[in-house]
């Protein structure tokens, strides 16, 4: 009778570990082009701020796990992806904050029976480089006005997501998802931003 409690963690780890190996295989046996999907999106504020990303995902990592209820058992998904973006935002009043901004970072994603998702991202690797209407410069007794001045800022940010999959479709799915971040150096300061992106993933 000592014995088991001893059996059962075997059998329990030895199934854990076939799980997981399981996972696994289900990854490793994707290709490259099942992996990646790509995706287009509106990103703004609404009010002032409009602009377009475009970018692509790679699917990292997956695991499923069941999870018992009442009317049965459901299967959900947790995915890490890969992510890189880039975009043009632009202030159509005044023309003051029109820009290039880039992100690359990692998203974490959960997906339930009904291919309703949520997701959470970090973006620790992100640029913006600011387009400034009207500059002039002086050289010498000459005023020139100079093409394309603006600044590089680095510009990290977070994000927060709601979405749908759809399986084994061209258009895959769609988000919904909260961007926040910052700017810096701004000033000598940090300049804090707040956007919203709606869009689409889809495969060629």
């Amino acid at each position: 009778m000592r014995q088991l409690p001893l059996v059962f963690l075997i059998l329990n780890s030895y199934s854990l570990f076939a799980q997981n190996k399981s996972d696994h295989s289900i990854i490793n046996s994707k290709s490259l082009y099942d992996r990646i999907e790509f995706k287009a999106s509106y990103t703004g504020n609404i009010l002032w701020n409009q602009g377009i990303t475009i970018g692509a995902e790679y699917l990292w990592r997956q695991k499923a796990y069941e999870k018992k209820k009442k009317r049965g058992t459901k299967l959900i998904t947790h995915q890490y992806v890969l992510q890189s973006e880039i975009g043009f935002t632009f202030m159509p009043a005044t023309q003051t904050d029109t820009g290039l901004l880039t992100s690359l970072g990692l998203i974490w994603r959960r997906t339930n029976p009904k291919g309703k998702q949520i997701s959470i991202g970090i973006n620790p690797i992100g640029l913006y480089r600011s387009i400034l209407p009207e500059v002039y410069e002086v050289k010498g007794d000459d005023v020139q006005k100079k093409t394309l001045a603006g600044r590089i800022y680095y510009a990290p940010s977070l994000t927060f997501g709601f979405g749908k999959f759809r399986k084994n479709k061209a258009l895959s799915g769609r988000y919904f998802n909260f961007n926040f971040g910052i700017r810096t150096p701004y000033n000598a300061s940090i300049l804090p931003t707040f956007t919203v992106s709606y869009g689409y993933r889809f495969k060629f």
